[in-house]
């Protein structure tokens, strides 16, 4: 898919070598040298299947390769790797050793000619977090892709987190691999079922309206959960009665209907959010988005006492997508599923929850329905 990755069944990781400053006997650096020149060997290495990493020792050849500036250089390059600049492939060996779950290739024009294809058929569009360099000769980078397959008439969104472990050719100073491993999937390994499973899936139908919503990065998304970064946003909301419940709703529709201090009609926006403050769900609150554009200073006053409006500050949340009705014992269960798998995951979260409902169910059918259950993450980080 989007960023791809070198087979576990050409590549193994190479044993640990002592760095040492001492210079080798011309004997020996002809022999390592030699190492290098004979692709046929190369190529016959075999990769250990929890690792895939491609790492060559420092020791094994009287050379250096300036590590800091290629990290320097991929800040600046990769980003356009879908954009009309594309990347600089004067930085790339000819015979460049390309995977992924589901790709396999071994040169640069192959590799070229992948990201066109993926640009013609899914409009990709790739965020990059951070690059770091993790070993002597090998680059590790993180990312997300983010893509619409436009051959299907609902153009579902297709989204991929992972880190790309890019391999240094000491001969060169060029990278000569690049393994993608997807946080979605267990089994990085080409040619992966479960890599081809969680595309599929992602081609579903979810309807979601044509209106603002909030802005958010995605920052990671695994096989149970999407992990993002809102950025601020203001809301009009009321007391509801229950997480499901529709108490509460004619009020904060009415504030952007007109039945405000100005009589103003205020942009619809999506979703409506049902937020529960404590552990039991049962303090419930229901909130609807205002346009991002403005602050509260410039709203209308609400004309009603029993609504009010708050500016959220944004942060972290983990969030788990699904579709039909968003009926109260529906949405606990999905809540109790996403914070278990957060809490597995190591993460820490906070009290309580939002219900994100993106569809008038009057006018959509159950299946298409966007819904989703977010909580609120006290840290996170992508290291």
């Amino acid at each position: 898919m989007a960023n791809t990755k070198l087979s576990h069944q050409t590549f193994s990781p190479i044993p640990a070598v002592h760095v040492t400053s001492r210079r080798l006997s011309p004997t020996t650096t002809r022999l390592h040298l030699q190492f290098f020149k004979n692709k046929s060997l190369a190529l016959k290495l075999k990769a250990d299947q929890k690792s895939f990493i491609w790492a060559i020792g420092l020791s094994l050849v009287d050379q250096t390769v300036n590590a800091e500036r290629l990290v320097g250089f991929l800040y600046d390059d990769l980003p356009h790797v879908f954009d009309d600049q594309g990347i600089d492939r004067t930085a790339y060996d000819e015979l460049l050793k390309f995977r992924d779950p589901i790709t396999k290739l071994d040169t640069l024009s192959g590799f070229l000619f992948n990201i066109a294809l993926l640009k013609t058929l899914f409009r990709p569009e790739l965020q990059l977090h951070w690059v770091k360099q993790t070993g002597p000769y090998e680059i590790t980078t993180r990312w997300t892709a983010t893509m619409k397959f436009i051959l299907l008439p609902w153009n579902p969104e297709l989204v991929i987190t992972g880190t790309s472990i890019m391999g240094i050719n000491p001969e060169t100073g060029k990278f000569c691999s690049h393994v993608d491993f997807w946080d979605s999937i267990k089994k990085n390994d080409y040619f992966s079922l479960e890599a081809l499973w969680d595309v599929l899936k992602q081609l579903r139908i979810y309807k979601t309206p044509d209106l603002e919503s909030p802005k958010y990065q995605i920052l990671k998304r695994t096989a149970n959960y999407e992990v993002r970064k809102y950025t601020p946003f203001i809301v009009v909301e009321a007391n509801g009665d229950k997480f499901a419940g529709s108490t509460g709703f004619n009020d904060v529709t009415g504030y952007i209907f007109g039945k405000n201090s100005r009589s103003e009609k205020i942009p619809m926006t999506t979703p409506v959010f049902t937020q529960a403050f404590d552990a039991e769900l049962s303090k419930v609150s229901i909130q609807v988005l205002l346009p991002l554009d403005k602050d509260i200073s410039s709203l209308p006053d609400p004309n009603q006492e029993t609504i009010s409006m708050r500016k959220v500050e944004g942060g972290i949340v983990a969030v788990l997508k699904f579709s039909g009705r968003a009926t109260e014992d529906v949405v606990r269960e999905k809540e109790k599923a996403l914070r278990s798998s957060l809490i597995n995951d190591g993460l820490k979260t906070k009290t309580g929850c939002l219900l994100a409902q993106y569809n008038d169910p009057g006018r959509t059918w159950s299946f298409e329905m966007r819904n989703e259950v977010l909580i609120w993450l006290e840290e996170f980080s992508l290291d």
